[in-house]
């Protein structure tokens, strides 16, 4: 079927129209989603009701199934009212294409019974599955977990034994483990990234998969493989941070008189600042569009993921990141000594951006593998 019955429309307008209309309710919350670590649950029922947790969901388990560039337009989006939930969002689309990895029927009982299925997981490879009959034994420990805390599955990274290095993604009730509330950080608090762990779990097979490669599904979108939704996802969560802060300094220069100087927007340096950095926002964020789209239009016609669209992906995403990051930090600068206070727009979101920019989608060494792929050091990974 094309479209789950408790779906609302998920067309890419509809979805992108929705997410626009959630940024005053989103900004308004940021201050409850920071006391509490995590989002609230009228944010959830808001997201819910919006599809937005179902963007890269296959359609025959109630999901949007979104084209790349939508993917971009709604986490960008999301970020300009709040980053903590736009992150999430995000984690959380990746994480439901492994939804086009399992068996139907699998597939169906972890997503399609349940409107409101969230998969949440931690970063890296850890711990070890031991086969045990037409399944798995798991134990190991995970952090960076964002969302689990509304998630009602977890998955997790583990190496197979005796499989010379094989790693698969196991895929569990969140019910199966306890998180640890250790999310105690400067920026992103809303995402209630806890750690958890698993000892001696059992995992069917149908359960595993792993989620480096293409999954085994007709659709165009799951020529991805999932690790490389989420440069696109953070690298939209860093764009639409840096919108709201230099909207939030347009805003305040319109009107403000610094101490002993004329106003902001007649100040010649102010304006030229503001300038420039308004058009490096700009073409970082066409960057991103302009490649999704571009990758998107091969896919729909056929063709694979290539290691071209792949290093187009890295570059796109970590440069969006790095602009991104400029952006906040000369615009939070220009505000002045107005910046500085709680509860004003510019300290949260300058948090925010230095904590999107310390994940590893921000990382600087990954302009270094894009070096080492155009030199012709095909082997070098681009995604792990």
């Amino acid at each position: 079927m094309d479209q789950h019955p408790a779906s609302p429309d998920l067309s890419a307008a509809a979805l992108i129209a929705r997410a626009r209309a959630l940024r005053p309710v989103l900004r308004e919350a940021t201050p409850r989603i920071e006391a509490a670590r995590e989002l609230p649950a009228d944010v959830l029922d808001a997201l819910h009701a919006a599809g937005l947790f179902r963007l890269l969901l296959p359609r025959e388990v109630g999901g949007a199934e979104a084209d790349l560039v939508t993917l971009v337009r709604v986490i960008e989006a999301i970020a300009e009212g709040d980053a903590s939930c736009a992150w999430c969002v995000g984690q959380a689309a990746g994480c439901a294409m492994s939804a086009a990895h399992l068996p139907p029927h699998a597939a169906a009982a972890a997503f399609g019974r349940d409107p409101r299925a969230v998969l949440a997981w931690g970063a890296g490879v850890n711990g070890q599955a031991v086969p045990d009959g037409d399944g798995w034994r798991v134990t190991g420990r995970w952090m960076f977990a964002s969302g689990a805390r509304h998630a009602t599955l977890l998955g997790a990274q583990s190496p197979l034994a005796g499989r010379d290095g094989a790693v698969r993604t196991f895929i569990f009730p969140r019910s199966a483990t306890t998180l640890k509330d250790d999310w105690h950080v400067i920026g992103l608090r809303g995402t209630g990234s806890d750690s958890y762990a698993i000892a001696d779990l059992y995992v069917s097979n149908d359960y595993a998969f792993d989620r480096t490669v293409p999954a085994p599904h007709p659709a165009p979108l799951y020529r991805v493989p999932l690790v490389q939704s989420y440069p696109l996802a953070f690298g939209a969560v860093a764009l639409g941070i840096a919108r709201a802060m230099m909207d939030a300094v347009l805003e305040l220069a319109a009107d403000k008189t610094p101490r002993g100087a004329g106003r902001m927007r007649d100040n010649a340096a102010t304006q030229g600042v503001l300038g420039h950095l308004e058009t490096r926002l700009r073409a970082a964020r066409a960057f991103v569009q302009h490649s999704a789209g571009e990758i998107w239009a091969d896919l729909a016609q056929g063709q694979p993921l290539t290691d071209e669209h792949s290093l187009t992906i890295r570059m796109a995403a970590t440069h969006a990141i790095h602009e991104s990051l400029a952006v906040v930090d000369a615009a939070y600068h220009e505000a002045g000594a107005t910046a500085i206070f709680d509860g004003r727009p510019f300290e949260r979101r300058l948090r925010d951006m230095h904590a999107v920019a310390q994940q590893v989608q921000g990382r600087r060494a990954n302009f270094e593998l894009v070096g080492q792929r155009l030199l012709g050091l095909t082997d070098v990974p681009l995604f792990l």
